[in-house]
């Protein structure tokens, strides 16, 4: 299994702290957001990385050989040089087209900007489908990425079996949302080709798209499970008010 990071946005709304590096290598604790995230996937079985640079993208490339000695892992970098201009569909296909012509394999798919319970992480690489991790608990605000999911089967592994997304997006009614998509998922490798497809498609139809669309369009492909939270914390970090939250959260798990 692989894990592919996203790292390649500006990360506009923490300048200063953005101005000289990218937001996965800011540092809560004397450790960056992209080695936490990279340890998570280790606690899952993951020791193969692929990530998606693009601003401030030397400070990437001047990090990697140090994590690969220090953590015995092995990282690859490939690089969005439209970041500015692109959003994430772009840069997760630069990855996962990759995959499928290289080194076809299920992979977890994660926001650099994340910082997560390294339980989510283990939860998702445990299933045997594409999944996606679904908060059910958190409040969902009109910033949240949320879904609509139909035709579900609850399991008893803190999961949803066979949803369709029937909607998914920030400007879905929140009193009809299923909950926030965190976007941490998984693709196993007989869905990646379908989800490359699809994000072609996106990104012809928009090179501004979001990746996550792409799930709605492959739901109704293939089984996709969706985890649910739980409780589970996590937050993205967007601005300062997640930075708190982020910083709150680290020393929470590491506690």
């Amino acid at each position: 299994m692989i894990g592919v990071i996203l790292s390649a946005g500006m990360g506009t709304r923490l300048r200063p702290l953005t101005d000289e590096i990218p937001k996965p290598l800011l540092e809560i604790n004397d450790m960056t957001l992209l080695e936490r995230m990279i340890k998570n996937c280790m606690g899952a079985g993951i020791r193969e990385f692929i990530l998606i640079v693009g601003y401030k993208k030397q400070k990437v490339y001047e990090i990697a050989p140090e994590l690969e000695e220090k953590l015995d892992i092995s990282i690859k970098i490939v690089e969005n040089n439209e970041y500015n201009e692109t959003n994430t569909s772009v840069s997760t296909y630069i990855a996962t087209s990759l995959i499928e012509k290289e080194c076809l394999d299920d992979f977890i798919l994660i926001n650099g900007d994340n910082v997560v319970d390294p339980e989510i992480i283990t939860r998702v690489a445990a299933t045997k489908n594409t999944s996606l991790i679904v908060d059910n608990f958190k409040q969902l605000n009109e910033e949240s990425f949320k879904l609509i999911l139909d035709d579900v089967k609850t399991n008893e592994n803190n999961s949803i079996a066979n949803g369709i997304i029937s909607e998914i997006g920030k400007e879905i009614d929140i009193a009809s949302s299923t909950g926030e998509f965190i976007g941490v998922s998984k693709v196993v490798k007989s869905d990646v080709a379908s989800f490359n497809e699809i994000l072609v498609d996106l990104i012809d139809d928009d090179r501004q798209n979001y990746y996550d669309f792409a799930y709605k369009t492959l739901s109704n492909k293939t089984t996709i499970d969706y985890v649910l939270t739980n409780g589970l914390k996590w937050t993205e970090i967007d601005d300062y008010n997640d930075w708190k939250i982020a910083n709150e959260l680290v020393s929470e798990f590491e506690n």
